[in-house]
């Protein structure tokens, strides 16, 4: 290469070098968003309650829990998103985690998105409830509330050191990819009556109910990643199971669905990757899951393998507009919930720690439907993409449902947000029983309630 040849070479290159940031920087620009994503850790100390207190407490940890989240700003008041490797967060406690993320960034609760991953080896919180077994006066626990507000004050500094690190966010892109082998609905034994017998749950051993379909599932894995240029940023994970391989020894960890998130988190480490569930109120790994501690390897595999497909199907496009919707919900308490048997229950120390705190946390719900509190749900969108949050446990049909109002969009729905209500089947799994809907803080017409919000989320 002669002197001349070289310096044009060198030149171009310089040119070539410098033309992607400048073109990113317009971008930039002209979407004026950033996004700072930030992570901490929220696993809980040595003998504390476990499932909000009715299988075995913490005994160690077999891999660490986080709450890993984002900040997005240029759209408005800023929008925070977060996902917690805890069973739920209910009523008040959820409150308080949405505002104290809003507090930290100078936006509003109802800009805050929290969304559990639902592991059980987990803390499962709810105030009131602790208050209430913390009256009895024999033990009985549901949360430590210092360790609580610790994590508050960790979400806090976590945002705090996150926002001076903003990316520009120039691009977006979403995909899918089929999970092979984990997902199953646990409502498939419907006898002739046309009640659900047998529930083919988290972990399954029984040959009959294995050997039954999967059932209703979604297979899709979906991913939605936010680019600052050519470099992903933040990809958001989706998928409709219950978390759970195996539990209940004590053994704190993030399980299969965490650990496949760690795993890729480790491939792209520049990338933040986030793992929600989705509507997995009736679906979990029962068909493919013994509950040995070799299943719990397979399902990572499977998880990890499905994440990496989706990832290397993103293809990076404009954004689009960009909008946050809430809808406020309070669906009314199921009859079959009794206040006064519900206390009975919680003072009778002949009962099961679970069905001690379990008529706690539902007596927390029926104050809160009387206090009026509602529920929030929330979507934000980006152009043809819509990222929608639920609460508590819902069945899949509702993330279904979603897909079908927001037709010719791609819709991503992450459930477990404001855990109170517990599970929200649909309507016609009411009369067909089974655990569900023996555990539905709401009535059946909470149906009709959900599905009025989802729509008022995606309306065009």
């Amino acid at each position: 290469m002669n002197s001349l040849t070289r310096r044009r070479f060198l030149q171009s290159s310089l040119a070539a070098a410098t033309a992607a940031p400048l073109a990113r920087a317009a971008v930039a620009a002209e979407t004026g968003l950033r996004v700072a994503p930030f992570r901490f850790d929220v696993t809980p100390p040595v003998g504390h309650p476990l499932c909000g207190g009715w299988i075995k407490p913490m005994v160690d940890c077999s891999d660490e829990l986080e709450a890993i989240g984002f900040v997005l700003l240029g759209a408005g008041e800023p929008i925070v998103i977060c996902a917690v490797d805890w069973t739920g967060i209910l009523n008040g406690a959820h409150l308080a985690w949405r505002s104290a993320l809003a507090a930290a960034v100078g936006t509003t609760p109802n800009r805050v998105a929290v969304q559990c991953v639902h592991q059980h080896d987990a803390p499962f919180v709810c105030l009131r409830a602790q208050q209430l077994v913390a009256e009895q006066r024999d033990g009985l626990g549901v949360v430590d509330e210092s360790f609580f507000g610790a994590c508050l004050d960790r979400a806090k500094s976590a945002v705090a050191a996150a926002l001076p690190q903003a990316r520009p966010v120039t691009h977006v892109a979403h995909s899918q990819a089929r999970v092979d082998r984990v997902a199953s609905n646990r409502r498939v034994a419907v006898g002739p009556d046309g009640k659900v017998g047998k529930m083919r749950g988290s972990s399954c051993r029984d040959p009959e109910l294995v050997a039954l379909p999967e059932g209703l599932i979604d297979p899709q894995l979906k991913t939605v990643a936010l680019y600052d240029g050519a470099q992903p940023v933040v990809a958001l994970h989706y998928y409709a199971t219950h978390p759970m391989s195996h539990y209940a020894q004590g053994h704190v960890s993030s399980d299969f669905v965490g650990l496949a998130r760690k795993r890729r988190q480790r491939d792209q480490p520049g990338c933040h990757h986030i793992y929600f569930t989705g509507a997995a109120g009736n679906i979990a790994a029962g068909k493919y899951n013994d509950g040995s501690p070799e299943a719990r390897v397979r399902l990572t595999d499977r998880m990890h393998a499905a994440i990496v497909a989706a990832g290397e199907s993103l293809r990076p496009g404009p954004i689009g507009p960009v909008s946050w919707r809430t809808c406020e919900i309070l669906p009314t308490t199921s009859p079959a919930w009794n206040a006064d048997a519900l206390r009975a229950s919680l003072a009778n120390r002949q009962n099961s720690p679970a069905n001690r705190i379990r008529p706690a946390m539902a007596l927390a719900w029926i104050e809160r439907v009387a206090s009026g509190a509602p529920i929030l749900l929330s979507a934000l969108r980006m152009g043809d993409i819509a990222l929608v949050h639920l609460p508590a446990e819902p069945f899949l049909e509702y993330q279904l449902r979603a897909q079908q109002l927001a037709a010719g969009r791609f819709v991503a729905t992450a459930g477990y947000g404001d855990g109170g209500p517990w599970y929200i089947p649909v309507k016609e799994a009411y009369p067909q029983g089974g655990y569900e809907v023996s555990v539905a803080f709401c009535s059946d017409s909470v149906e009709e309630t959900l599905t009025r919000g989802i729509g008022e989320l995606l309306r065009a």
